[in-house]
């Protein structure tokens, strides 16, 4: 059974509040947001995607994956899009204990950086799988000096059951000044929806003025 909203509620923004949820703004500005890559050919694919709308997003990337594919990671900077930490084996906070999940955190961390080479840039921007997140583990994160960063709008892409029309109606009608983080999903279970939807949202969105950015990696 799913409990995630398509549209996060303002109560449930309001119960965590260090956390980012969207970006207050009166420009059309949207931030897309792609979690679990890199993913060979999927993520290549969003990126000559995203090229062709002159679009920027953020990649949120599992440590395991940056460590097999670090072409692909270096051609996400290489684009101009911004990266941040999934962990390094896709945990969920609820299932494991705070160390077991603070430790998963600081070994992706590691090959992320390691992949940045340049003292100008960290890896500064966090998303929990699944958004799965113990209090204490958020606050912990937080200490480590990273941003925790939400979505304010979630299509579904990986749910198989949800049809790929379904996925783009769920941007569509929910994605606006005030709901502008996205989040995608750049890995094989979702490419089906996501491929279908990506292309749509940006033709939409960008005809109706919007400009789609990556979310800053600057603390």
């Amino acid at each position: 059974m799913r409990f995630i909203p398509i549209k996060t509620p303002s109560f449930i923004k309001r119960i965590f509040p260090n956390y980012v949820w969207d970006f207050s703004s009166k420009d059309k500005i949207l931030y897309l947001t792609f979690d679990d890559g890199p993913t060979p050919e999927i993520t290549h694919w969003t990126l000559n995607t995203l090229k062709k709308h002159n679009a920027k997003a953020t990649f949120f990337c599992i440590g395991n994956n940056v460590a097999k594919h670090p072409d692909i990671f270096n051609a996400i900077l290489n684009e101009g899009h911004s990266i941040g930490n999934h962990t390094q084996d896709h945990l969920k906070g609820w299932k494991n204990s705070t160390k077991k999940f603070l430790e998963n955190v600081v070994k992706a961390d590691a090959i992320i950086n390691k992949e940045l080479k340049t003292s100008s840039q960290k890896v500064s921007l966090f998303r929990p799988p699944f958004g799965q997140l113990k209090k204490s583990q958020g606050k912990a994160i937080i200490q480590l000096g990273y941003k925790i960063i939400m979505w304010s709008v979630v299509p579904f892409d990986w749910e198989q059951k949800i049809s790929k029309e379904q996925c783009l109606k769920n941007v569509i009608s929910k994605a606006s000044i005030k709901n502008n983080i996205i989040v995608f999903h750049d890995s094989v279970k979702a490419s089906r929806n996501m491929m279908y939807a990506l292309p749509k949202v940006l033709e939409h969105f960008s005809k109706k003025g919007y400009a789609f950015e990556a979310i800053s990696m600057s603390n």
